[in-house]
């Protein structure tokens, strides 16, 4: 009965096979080495299609010695060995030798993976014989990587749509529900609608990650500079603390109709009024909570309204489902004072 093999036995067989293997092929195999194309060749004789020649570029894509690959069934080269998956697609292409290529999951020496494009073309001899596999590697990594951004992406596009135009549907139902004149309901859909486009154009600039607190506040102002002093009669305070999509997209819309209440109702539908708006950070034991007010002074005597308008329940309901804030409006005689306590964003990236 013949004795297996050892394993430096089957190593130096390896290696044995490789010197041959380069002496046969001379040149090809000097160029195979040089490419930066992570490239194998494996053995056609063994079942296993044993690894008989790795380049530099395979190496240091794998993280693996040479003296570890040599030898090596090929399907060591996988994520995983018990998948059959993978396993039927690399048997089907050393059988079939197709050259289309198949994507599969890689796992380096660290553990991490990667995906590759592998193509194995069959090498032959001077009789049409198949002697070797040659297998060059694709890393798919930064097309993965920007597949799955592009994914998230996606996600995120339906989702702000989604809400986008539930906020629409609220303001129509809302301006039909108010039983107004026609061209009334148009400024009221219109205003409500721009305020809304707006809010998306600031977010858009910057690329949906987070938006400053005073872009927010300026961009729900902006549209009340126009054309007099109002832009003199308004003051911002406050560090620029940056906020995420959502929580920025509540509050330009909750400050909009603040302005808007101010402009019609307010303290900028005199020439006297004015606005502060500051904010600022403060410890609190289970986190940080950001405080924002909102108060107007010197505008016409205020009067609290009998029934909540759409802004109030935009500012108080609405805020408080979209931010879990806790928010209060006054109304001292001097202006209206809205006071919005959320949780402050535990970053610079506004989570």
């Amino acid at each position: 009965m013949s004795e297996t093999p050892s394993p430096s036995e089957q190593q130096d067989d390896a290696e044995a096979e490789v010197e041959g293997f380069k002496e046969d092929l001379g040149p090809f195999v000097v160029a195979a080495e040089t490419t930066r194309m992570p490239m194998v060749f494996t053995d056609a004789k063994q079942a296993n299609n044993a690894i008989i020649f790795a380049n530099d570029s395979f190496i240091s894509l794998i993280g693996y010695q040479r003296d570890e690959i040599l030898g090596q069934d090929f399907n060591f080269v996988l994520a995983s060995a018990t998948d059959t998956a993978p396993l039927a697609t690399i048997k089907a292409e050393f059988e079939e030798g197709s050259c289309r290529g198949a994507e599969i999951c890689c796992r380096r020496k660290d553990g991490s993976t990667f995906w590759a494009d592998v193509f194995i073309s069959p090498v032959q001899d001077e009789s049409g014989d198949t002697v070797q596999h040659f297998a060059s590697f694709v890393d798919l990594t930064r097309h993965k990587e920007e597949q799955a951004r592009s994914e998230t992406l996606i996600d995120e596009l339906n989702d702000r749509v989604r809400n986008m135009l539930a906020a629409v549907q609220s303001i129509v139902s809302q301006a039909f529900r108010k039983n107004v004149d026609p061209m009334a309901t148009r400024e009221f859909i219109a205003l409500r609608i721009a305020a809304l486009s707006r809010s998306h154009d600031l977010l858009a600039h910057g690329n949906w990650g987070r938006a400053g607190l005073r872009d927010i506040v300026d961009n729900a102002l902006q549209p009340f500079n126009v054309g007099g002093d109002r832009s003199r009669r308004y003051e911002v305070t406050g560090d620029d603390i940056r906020l995420p999509p959502r929580r920025a997209l509540a509050l330009g819309i909750a400050l909009h109709e603040l302005v808007l209440n101010a402009v019609t109702h307010g303290a900028l539908s005199n020439d006297s009024g004015s606005i502060m708006v500051s904010w600022t950070k403060e410890p609190k034991p289970s986190g940080d909570r950001l405080i924002l007010v909102w108060r107007e002074k010197d505008g016409p005597s205020v009067t609290p309204a009998s029934k909540k308008g759409f802004g109030s329940r935009v500012v108080e309901d609405g805020l408080a489902h979209e931010l879990e804030a806790t928010v209060h409006l006054h109304y001292p005689k001097d202006g209206v004072i809205c006071t919005i306590d959320m949780a402050a964003p535990r970053d610079d990236r506004g989570e």
